[in-house]
C-alpha cells in the first residue's frame, strides 16, 4: 500500500442556509477543495450523507454531485454510514488510493437538515437503529445515550458537573472558529440548568441541527499532511446485546488497529476530534479511545486536561455540540479540521507544534466507529 495525503481541504459554515440546497452546499465545498489541491484531474468522487432520502427525497447522490461539478465519466458514489458516513467515505477513498485504484480522489461530505420539520429529522437519526425493535419504541438516540449517562454516573460516581464540562469546552474552543454553528461560550451552570432532553442529558449537552459541507482532495502525491491510518470497526447493532454497554467495544478496535498501522500509541496524539453528538458518548470515547482508564473521563475533562493548551487537546473547533453536527458531513469536517491544524492553518483554534492527530466519528450508539490518523509530514 502507498502513502496517501491530503491535497486540498474546505469547509462551509454550520448553520442555517435556507437560501442553499444540498447541492449548492456540496459544490460550494468541492469547488474551494479542489482549488487549494491543484490536482490535474480527478479519478473519483465520494459522497457522504445520512439523511438526503428522507429529508430531501433525493437519492443517486454520486452521479449528482459529479453532474453539477461537471465530473463526467469517474466512479461517483455515496457513502452511507448513518453518523458516521464521513469517516468512512474518507475510509474507502484513502483505500483506494492507497490501492493503486487512483491517483487523486475527492470526498465530500454534505447534510441539510433544517428546511425539515423537527419530527422529520428526529425520525431520519431514528434511522441509525433497528426500526423494527428499538426505533418503534420512540425511543430517540439521545434517549438511548440517557441510560449510557446515567448508568455511567451510577458505576463511577461521576457528577453531572463533570460529564457535562466537555460541552463547556467545546463551546470555548469554538470562539473564533469561523465555521462554527455556535461559536460562543457556555457555563456549565447554564448547561445543567437546561431543559432535559432525554433524562439525565440536558440540551446543551447534546449536538444541534444544521446544514454544511465539507471536502476533501486525496492524492497519492506528496504532500504535507499524511494519512497515516484508517481503520473502521462495528459493534453489536442492539445496545442491550453488548456484554457492557459503557464500552464501545468498535471504538476500541479500530483504534487499536490504527495505532498499530501508523506505529503510533495514544501517548503519541497531539490533537483529538472526538465524536461528542451528546456528552456521554465524547466521555466514553476519550476512554475506549485509549487516553484515560475507563471510568476517569469525566473528571479528566473537568480538570482541564482537554483545553487547547492542556495535556490533550479535544475537539478543538468545537466538535459536533459547537462547531456544529452536519451529521453525514461531520465525519469529513473532523479530518479537514485535524488537517487544518498540522498545517498551521487552525486560526485562533491553533494548537502549537501538532504533528498526530485522530479523528473519530460513529454512527448511531457507536455501532459503527471510523478512526482516522493524520501525521504531519
Amino acid at each position: 500500500m502507498r502513502p496517501v495525503y491530503i491535497a486540498g481541504v474546505a469547509l462551509t459554515p454550520i448553520g442555517e442556509h435556507w437560501e442553499l440546497s444540498l447541492r449548492d452546499l456540496a459544490c460550494e465545498a468541492a469547488l474551494k477543495a479542489l482549488e487549494k489541491a491543484e490536482v490535474e484531474r480527478i479519478d473519483a468522487l465520494y459522497v457522504a450523507n445520512m439523511g438526503a432520502a428522507p429529508l430531501q427525497s433525493q437519492l443517486h447522490l454520486g452521479a449528482l454531485m459529479a453532474d453539477a461539478l461537471g465530473l463526467y465519466g469517474l466512479p461517483a458514489m455515496r457513502v452511507e454510514a448513518a453518523q458516521a458516513s464521513g469517516g468512512v467515505a474518507v475510509h474507502e477513498a484513502n483505500l483506494a488510493v492507497a490501492s493503486g485504484l487512483y491517483d487523486s480522489v475527492l470526498v465530500v461530505g454534505v447534510e441539510k437538515m433544517s428546511d425539515a420539520l423537527p419530527l422529520e429529522v428526529r425520525s431520519a437519526l431514528a434511522m441509525a437503529e433497528d426500526q423494527e425493535y428499538t426505533a418503534y419504541t420512540g425511543v430517540t438516540d439521545v434517549g438511548l445515550c440517557a441510560l449510557l449517562h446515567r448508568l455511567y454516573m451510577e458505576r463511577y460516581e461521576a457528577k453531572p458537573e463533570e460529564v457535562a464540562a466537555l460541552a463547556a469546552i467545546s463551546h470555548e474552543h469554538a470562539v473564533g472558529c469561523p465555521h462554527a454553528q455556535y461559536p460562543f461560550r457556555v457555563s456549565v451552570e447554564k448547561i445543567l440548568s437546561s431543559p432535559m432532553e432525554a433524562d439525565p442529558i440536558h440540551m446543551l449537552e447534546c449536538s444541534g441541527i444544521g446544514d454544511g459541507a465539507a471536502a476533501l482532495v486525496l492524492t497519492a502525491d506528496r504532500g504535507d499532511v499524511e494519512i497515516a491510518a484508517s481503520t473502521v470497526a462495528v459493534d453489536h447493532f442492539f445496545l442491550t446485546e453488548r456484554s457492557d454497554p459503557l464500552i464501545l467495544e468498535a471504538v476500541r478496535t479500530a483504534s487499536k488497529r490504527a495505532y498499530e498501522r501508523a506505529g503510533i500509541s495514544p501517548r503519541d496524539i497531539d490533537l483529538v476530534e472526538l465524536h461528542d453528538s451528546t456528552t456521554i458518548i465524547g466521555i466514553l470515547s476519550l476512554e475506549d479511545l485509549g487516553f484515560v482508564e475507563k471510568g476517569f473521563g469525566a473528571r479528566y475533562v473537568s480538570e482541564g486536561n482537554v483545553r487547547r493548551d492542556g495535556e490533550l487537546p479535544v475537539n478543538t473547533f468545537g466538535g459536533l455540540k459547537a462547531r456544529g453536527n452536519p451529521v453525514g458531513a461531520t465525519g469529513v469536517y473532523q479530518v479537514a479540521e485535524i488537517a487544518l491544524q498540522l498545517l498551521g492553518e487552525a486560526g485562533r483554534c491553533q494548537v502549537e507544534d501538532a504533528e498526530v492527530g485522530v479523528a473519530e466519528n460513529l454512527g448511531g450508539v457507536a455501532s459503527t466507529a471510523s478512526i482516522t490518523i493524520l501525521r504531519r509530514h
